[in-house]
């Protein structure tokens, strides 16, 4: 190779290598695992600090299960507790912590769902697990049981906890 090849590629190579460089201002610094970790655990507690100042304002008597759903069966129903496929149909409203409205059966009719399906909530999936037909209970599902960092796009909010009052229909 010639002396004027080799510069003209070191020049190339550095010219490349430069344009690949970002200035400090515009360093796209990414947090680890650690730290998303942390903040995750962070978000997760104060969610629950909000549920349970929600529910001692209230003055509600709910239990929580293993993954972070709070719930109060306000009338047991009869029947067999609902399950995998098992179709559901629920009379319900849906508001934020803060009151909020967001929707309701009065406005779209009932919900028909079948449950261990994605078109359902985690925590509304796992609550309705715990009912029979013709029963009622109060839910609240924290973000990562709900519609968690996005929302819903529409009247619900990014990192919302949705309060269900739920009423199951009988069966057919």
């Amino acid at each position: 190779m010639n002396t004027g090849a080799s510069i003209c590629l070191f020049i190339l190579l550095t010219l490349a290598s430069c344009s690949n460089r970002k200035e400090a201002g515009e360093m796209n610094i990414r947090p680890g695992k650690g730290e998303m970790a942390e903040l995750n655990r962070y978000l997760v507690q104060k969610d629950r600090e909000r549920i349970e100042n929600y529910i001692e304002r209230k003055n509600l008597k709910m239990e929580e299960t293993s993954t972070g759903l709070w719930y109060y069966i306000r009338r047991a129903g009869e029947g067999d507790l609902f399950g995998d496929n098992d179709r559901v149909v629920f009379d319900y409203e849906c508001t934020l912590l803060d009151g909020t409205f967001c929707y309701s059966s009065k406005e779209s009719g009932p919900r028909d769902i079948t449950l261990g399906r994605a078109e359902l909530e985690a925590g509304l999936n796992e609550g309705l697990r715990m009912l029979r037909p013709g029963a009622g209970a109060l839910f609240i599902l924290p973000p990562y049981l709900a519609f968690g960092l996005p929302g819903d796009g529409k009247k619900i909010p990014p990192r919302s906890v949705i309060v269900y009052e739920v009423s199951v229909l009988p069966r057919k």
